[in-house]
């Protein structure tokens, strides 16, 4: 987070702003993934064919001396696993400018000289917090994560500047919400250290801010990384720890409630699993559409039918699909809010798990064929994906053999 807070001054400082922002992206996403130089050079030799690139090369783009041809920025993105035009965004988030929005969504600078915080300041930040969070399920994890952490930076400053009482526990606030979208995005990268630790910040920040649906939240959270650990238990756990101190009106209650039914289904539990189901109904049933229905943290009534198709999935339950169906198409073409293709792509897992217990395996593999090539699918559902080819290949079906290429494909 610091690299980033000081990024401002230090590429303005140099002349070469672009070559500068470039090479630390690429000095991120390397560390990030565990790479030595030398590694990464030999990664682009053997994906490009093109042995021209060294370890030294690498070191003088990530040292902003030499800006990287597009030819190499092309096969950075094979590398990194991201489209090159998720690359060059990532480049121009790195890369600040004095006149673009996103630098005026979150220069704090004149505040932070002053030592003071104000109510200016927070409502951009609130405003801020909430568009990204409204953003994630449309956005690559990757590079919603880079976002996150510019504006953790500068929140990070400014809990040393001058502030009252109740302009501080705001500031705590938008810091533990951000550092609680940052965990999500860490869970969809299925980096669970960065994950943790980032959910251990929010859950401080929570507890000090006094926000009790916030902490429900991070527990919430908790208990979905639980659920993607396969360790069902502790996610039944933590699910209803967050019930116990979320508001019973809250969107974190809900959730949470969701989340519980999810546990029992993986565990087998299948009248605790029909029982949460119908408790979720009743809370969602006098909810209206929430103004912007994206919003990761405002629960969306039609989210629940979602919920109750993966879990009844889980279950081996064949009614699953019919709802399966009609929550694909929902998000795929929503009545409200814009389309949401990542979760469309989980969808497609579903779907296929539900098909499977309909006995029809041969729909089956070909719509978990379209979630794997959707380029939407995030580390953290991989192990959905896997769950399904077994399936598949338990039925007997040679399409087994195509979709676990597919998968392979899509880890490396």
């Amino acid at each position: 987070m610091a690299k980033w807070a000081g990024l401002v001054a230090e590429a303005k400082g140099t002349g070469s702003a672009m070559e500068t922002g470039v090479g630390r992206l690429i000095a991120q996403l390397r560390a990030e993934r565990e790479l030595s130089q030398a590694e990464l050079a030999q990664l682009l030799a053997k994906v490009s064919g093109n042995a021209a690139v060294t370890r030294h090369e690498v070191s003088r783009w990530e040292q902003g001396r030499r800006r990287p041809r597009r030819y190499w920025l092309e096969w950075l993105a094979v590398v990194f696993g991201m489209s090159l035009f998720d690359l060059e965004d990532l480049a121009r988030l790195a890369t600040p400018t004095i006149d673009s929005d996103e630098a005026e969504a979150i220069e704090l600078r004149q505040r932070v000289a002053a030592s003071d915080v104000g109510a200016q300041t927070l409502d951009r930040l609130e405003a801020a917090v909430d568009e990204l969070v409204i953003v994630y399920p449309a956005s690559p994890p990757d590079l919603l994560l880079l976002r996150v952490r510019r504006h953790l930076a500068y929140v990070g400053k400014l809990l040393d500047a001058r502030k009252t009482l109740a302009e501080h526990r705001r500031l705590v606030i938008v810091g533990s919400w951000l550092s609680l979208l940052g965990a999500t995005c860490s869970i969809d990268l299925a980096n669970r250290p960065a994950a943790a630790a980032r959910l251990r910040t929010a859950t401080r920040l929570a507890e000090h801010g006094e926000h009790a649906e916030l902490s429900a939240w991070c527990l919430e959270t908790a208990a979905w990384q639980a659920v993607t650990d396969g360790d069902y238990r502790r996610a039944l756990k933590l699910s209803q720890g967050a019930q116990a101190i979320a508001p019973h009106d809250s969107s974190a209650y809900i959730q949470a409630t969701a989340q519980e039914g999810r546990a029992h289904a993986r565990l087998g539990h299948t009248r605790e699993t029909l029982n949460v189901l119908s408790r979720v109904e009743q809370l969602v049933a006098p909810l209206k559409v929430p103004e912007r229905p994206e919003h990761h943290y405002r629960y969306d009534p039609e989210k629940s039918n979602a919920y109750v198709a993966t879990t009844l999935s889980w279950l081996g339950d064949p009614g699953a699909e019919s709802i399966a169906r009609q929550v694909l198409t929902r998000l795929e073409s929503p009545s409200s809010g814009s389309a949401r293709p990542r979760r469309a792509a989980t969808a497609r897992l579903d779907l296929s798990l539900a098909l499977i217990a309909s006995s029809k395996p041969d729909e089956a593999s070909g719509v978990t064929m379209q979630a794997l090539t959707s380029g939407r699918l995030v580390p953290s559902n991989f192990w959905r994906a896997k769950e399904v080819i077994r399936a598949v290949d338990a039925c007997g079906l040679p399409e087994a053999a195509e979709l676990r290429d597919a998968y392979e494909s899509l880890k490396s």
